[in-house]
Order: C-alpha cells, then sequence, then structure tokens
C-alpha cells in the first residue's frame, strides 16, 4: 500500500513538472519583456503582452495536432516529439533580432508544449475518472500553480544577473531534466484496448464524437472564457502593476501573492470536490466570480484605480474562486471522454485556449490606465459562462425526465 501511494505521489509530481514546463515558459519571462521590446526595437510597448498570448495560440493549436496522434502512438512519443519542437523554438526565441520572427518562435514554443500539457491531462484521464480524477487534476494544478509563485522573481533574477535570454536557456534545462525523469519513470498509461490505428480519418471521427457529446462541448466553452478572463490578466499584470502602479521591483512579489490564492483554491478543492462534487463547486465558485466582479464595477465605475491593497484583495478573491474552476471544468469536460481521451484533451485545450487569446486580447486593449476595464471583461465571461451552466444542466435534467 504504501508503495502505490508513493508511486500515486511521484506520478501526480511528474504530472505537474510536465505542465510546470509551460508556466515556466510563460511567467518567468514576464518581468523581462520591457527588456525584450527594447532589444526587439519594439515602438508600441502595448505590443509586448502578445509574447504572452502568441504561446497560447501555439499551445491551441499543438494541442489540436498532437492530441489525436496520442491515441495512436501512445502518449509518452508525443511527449518527446513536443519538447524536440520547443528547443528548435527557443533557439529561434534567443537569436532573432525580429519581433515578428520572436512572435512566431513564441508560438512555435507553444506548439511544442502542447505536447506535455495535453498528455498529463490524458494521462491523468488513462488512470482515474468521477470526482477522483478531479481530485487528481487540483492537487496537479496545485502544485503546478507553485511556478508561477517563484517564476517572475526567478525571471527578474536570471535577466538581472545574466541577461533576458538566459530565461529561455534556464527553462530549457529544467524541461530537459523533466524530460529524463519522465523517460526513466512514467509507464505508458494508454491502454491497448483504447489505442485507435493511426490513419486521417481519427482527427475528423474524434472530432465528430467530441461535438455530440453534449457536456464536454458546453464545459469546454466554460473553460474557453474563464481561462479568457484569467489571460487578461496575465499579459497585462506586467503593464498594471509596474506603469499604473510603478511598482516594478514589487511586481514579482505581488504575482507570486496572488498565484498562491490560486493555488490554495486548488488544494481546498483536491480535499472537497469527492465529498461535494464538482457541479456544486463549480456553481458557487461562478456566482462568487460574478459578483466579486459586479461588486468592483460598482465601486470604481468612474474609472479610477482604488488603491494597490484593494486591488490585490480583489484579484485574490478572483483568483480564489478561479482555483475552484480551473480543474473542475477540466475534468468535467474529459469525463465523458475516457474512449477518446486523447482527442478529447487536445480538443478541450484547443478550443478553450483559441477563445481565450482573442478574449484577451480584445479585452486587454482597453487596460490601458485603469483596471476596470479587466473586471469587465471578468463580469461579462462569469455571466456568459453560467449561462451555458444553466443549459447543459436543464438540458441534462430533460433527458433524466424523459428516461
Amino acid at each position: 500500500m504504501q508503495n502505490q501511494q508513493r508511486s500515486q505521489l511521484e506520478f501526480v509530481v511528474l504530472m505537474a513538472a510536465l505542465m510546470s514546463i509551460v508556466a515556466l515558459s510563460i511567467d518567468a519571462v514576464l518581468p523581462a519583456l520591457p527588456m525584450i521590446g527594447d532589444y526587439l526595437s519594439v515602438v508600441d510597448p502595448s505590443n509586448n503582452p502578445k509574447l504572452i498570448t502568441s504561446i497560447f495560440l501555439g499551445l491551441g493549436f499543438g494541442q489540436l495536432i498532437l492530441g489525436p496522434l496520442s491515441d495512436s502512438l501512445g502518449r509518452k512519443p508525443i511527449v518527446y516529439i513536443g519538447f524536440a519542437i520547443f528547443i528548435i523554438a527557443s533557439i529561434i526565441c534567443v537569436t532573432t533580432r525580429s519581433f515578428e520572427i520572436m512572435l512566431l518562435g513564441r508560438v512555435l514554443q507553444g506548439v511544442g508544449l502542447a505536447a506535455p500539457r495535453t498528455m498529463s491531462i490524458a494521462m491523468v484521464r488513462d488512470s482515474y475518472d468521477g470526482d477522483y480524477m478531479a481530485k487528481i487534476l487540483s492537487i496537479v494544478v496545485m502544485v503546478f500553480i507553485l511556478v508561477p509563485v517563484v517564476a517572475p522573481t526567478l525571471g527578474q533574477f536570471l535577466m538581472n544577473y545574466y541577461g533576458w535570454k538566459f530565461i529561455f536557456t534556464f527553462t530549457l534545462v529544467f524541461g530537459v531534466l523533466v524530460m529524463i525523469w519522465f523517460w526513466l519513470r512514467q509507464p505508458e498509461t494508454l491502454k491497448d484496448k483504447y489505442k485507435i490505428p493511426y490513419r486521417l480519418s481519427i482527427f475528423k471521427t474524434g472530432t465528430t464524437q467530441f461535438f455530440k457529446i453534449r457536456p464536454a462541448v458546453i464545459y469546454t466553452l466554460l473553460s474557453g472564457f474563464i481561462t479568457g478572463s484569467f489571460m487578461v490578466y496575465l499579459s497585462t499584470s506586467q503593464l498594471i502593476f509596474e506603469k499604473q502602479y510603478d511598482l516594478a521591483e514589487e511586481f514579482p512579489l505581488i504575482f507570486a501573492s496572488l498565484a498562491i490564492s490560486v493555488g490554495l483554491a486548488t488544494f481546498m478543492n483536491s480535499q472537497l470536490v469527492v465529498r461535494f462534487g464538482m457541479k456544486r463547486i463549480v456553481h458557487i465558485s461562478m456566482w462568487s466570480f460574478i459578483i466579486t466582479s459586479l461588486i468592483f464595477i460598482l465601486i470604481f465605475h468612474s474609472g479610477n484605480n482604488p488603491s494597490i491593497e484593494i486591488l490585490i484583495t480583489f484579484f485574490a478573491i478572483q483568483f480564489f474562486t478561479i482555483g475552484f474552476l480551473f480543474g473542475n471544468l477540466r475534468a468535467l469536460a474529459m469525463e465523458p471522454l475516457g474512449h477518446i481521451a486523447g482527442i478529447g484533451s487536445a480538443l478541450n485545450g484547443f478550443i478553450s485556449t483559441v477563445m481565450a487569446v482573442p478574449i484577451a486580447n480584445y479585452i486587454g486593449s482597453f487596460v490601458e490606465d485603469t483596471v476596470t476595464p479587466l473586471f469587465i471583461g471578468f463580469l461579462v465571461c462569469g455571466v456568459i459562462s453560467i449561462t451555458l451552466f444553466y443549459l447543459n444542466a436543464r438540458k441534462a435534467s430533460s433527458v433524466l425526465k424523459a428516461a
């Protein structure tokens, strides 16, 4: 029994480590955005956040390609292929002097990182189901959240002492170590009975099956709106804290404290989800997300920024509720997709990410001198999400009554 517990612990930490390569590639770069922009001769600093959203774009498309392939080739080979792409993309990022080529490199980084991100979720789904799957996913996300706690501080340290390019080098070294651990210790989780012989039609048939499963589609859309609202913060946080509040030195500490809020929620979710169920927790969390946004807008509708203490309090509450949503929405979407976990995870990630990027870019374009547009975006995304949640619940209730 103890060996089994140790094995499960190692599995959870390894899955989190795979996802952490993604987080490190995104969050460690945040403090370096102005320096990278200057190096690449970016005229408009408002374009710098595209270095963040572009990697998400790659993540979305990468999942769509690599996820279905994993249902045929297995999870482990896809992870290796993705990391190879990530290595090439990182070389492009540190050798170019063109902002456009840098964006291309970041997109390619996202394509490569789609493999560990998607496969970690697929491997959890291969190994667990139901509310217990949500528990495992919550623990994975909780460990994964620890990276954004330290990543900006780490990125600032590396930038100050070794230059911004060393951030990419460090991420590569970290990724290599994780890959070695993964190669040595993680067995293939895709069962032979679920392997689909490779043919081009698997993309079509898998996608068709996915869109026939209403709950999977609805919860994927919910993930897109919640991810989009959070991505607005992620891409504009450096602008908000360094430009609007003149807190460049304190930015890594503030970012870390808010990441802890998300991590605490995911830890609590891992303890509560088996007892109360995913749907009940999602329902309560979405209403909390909406109400918090509405209160902020009512108080600061004039557009004047609150004090930094009040802003951090509102952000902490919002991200605490988001911590309960991330893992549960993904688990609810994946629950009926056990027979197509690879392409299911890919479509879930692709749709939610491709939705999130334009949402983040659009709302983020209004976040110049005030944070109020950010909370308006939170509110709109929250209202749409709760509406979809109720529509799905009503449909499920009608099906049960008909049966």
